[in-house]
């Protein structure tokens, strides 16, 4: 936030102020809902994802967050699961010997750092509409959206926060990745999702939602590598994403559904745990 609004927000009434920014925030996504409807590649996005709506009605899915869990996680079991991997997941790949059967990604700078690795992938990808330049970019004089498997790019905001069950329309991020993952396997239909690697905790701190540069080694996912020196990435706003999950709980809950919480010594309360080896019993 710049300086003048920080002093506009100290000097007006906490209802005011909260007003004209609710107001501005519903103008900036009107004002991006043409180009994320109409745009030839959200076009070919919303037909994918037509595809993709409850193409595993009643099943249930794992999905897999970063945290350093993960170590202490036998991932092997997955092998055979419908899995959601996010953002630099793919490091694990090598290693496990196989791959996730999707993968998301909704942050600009890990889309902006990697969309060479992520077009690399081959397995459906789901990104950020704002993320489109940096595809383009990475593409080059190819400018065509990968078929086989699909990209498809997702409408997802910073703000006005929902719920939403159907991925072809407009997704609250929640500050989190693991939210929209939620929605997009409510969009699928899985009825049971589990949570692992969701540590829901960080050594690193500093004030939500800022861009730093890693210093050395990630500490606070399962490869030092993962946001190694001289990667940008931004700190984790855990309180919001805390009130994402709650939202993503309930709805869940009301379509007969539930979220499971798997991660090893995870510090997320939100949802139910479980013994993430007996799944496997």
């Amino acid at each position: 936030m710049s300086n003048f609004l920080e002093q506009l927000k100290d000097r007006l009434p906490t209802s005011i102020w909260n007003t004209a920014r609710m107001s501005w925030y519903g103008i900036y996504r009107a004002s991006q809902w043409p180009a994320a409807t109409f745009h030839p590649w959200r076009r070919i996005s919303i037909q994918n994802l037509n595809k993709f709506k409850d193409i595993h009605f009643g099943e249930r899915c794992f999905i897999i967050g970063n945290g350093p869990s993960l170590k202490n996680t036998d991932l092997s079991l997955l092998q055979n699961e419908f899995t959601f991997g996010m953002n630099r997941i793919y490091l694990l790949f090598p290693d496990l010997g196989f791959s996730t059967t999707y993968y998301l990604s909704v942050n600009d700078l890990v889309i902006e750092q990697c969309a060479q690795d992520i077009l690399s992938l081959q397995v459906p990808r789901f990104l950020s509409w704002r993320s489109r330049e940096f595809i383009k970019e990475a593409l080059g004089d190819r400018n065509r959206l990968p078929a086989n498997p699909p990209l498809s790019f997702l409408h997802t905001t910073y703000t006005g926060p929902k719920f939403s069950h159907d991925a072809r329309h407009r997704l609250w991020e929640g500050a989190t990745v693991t939210y929209v993952a939620m929605q997009l396997a409510f969009h699928m239909g899985f009825k049971r999702v589990v949570l692992i690697g969701v540590d829901h905790s960080f050594t690193t701190k500093g004030k939500p939602n800022t861009t730093v540069v890693s210093q050395g080694d990630d500490p606070d996912h399962f490869d030092g590598n993962y946001f190694g020196k001289g990667f940008r990435w931004q700190l984790p706003d855990l309180e919001t994403s805390e009130l994402a999950y709650k939202r993503a709980k309930e709805n869940y809950a009301a379509a007969n559904r539930e979220i499971i919480d798997a991660t090893v010594d995870g510090k997320l309360t939100v949802f139910p745990k479980v013994d993430y080896q007996s799944l496997f019993d």
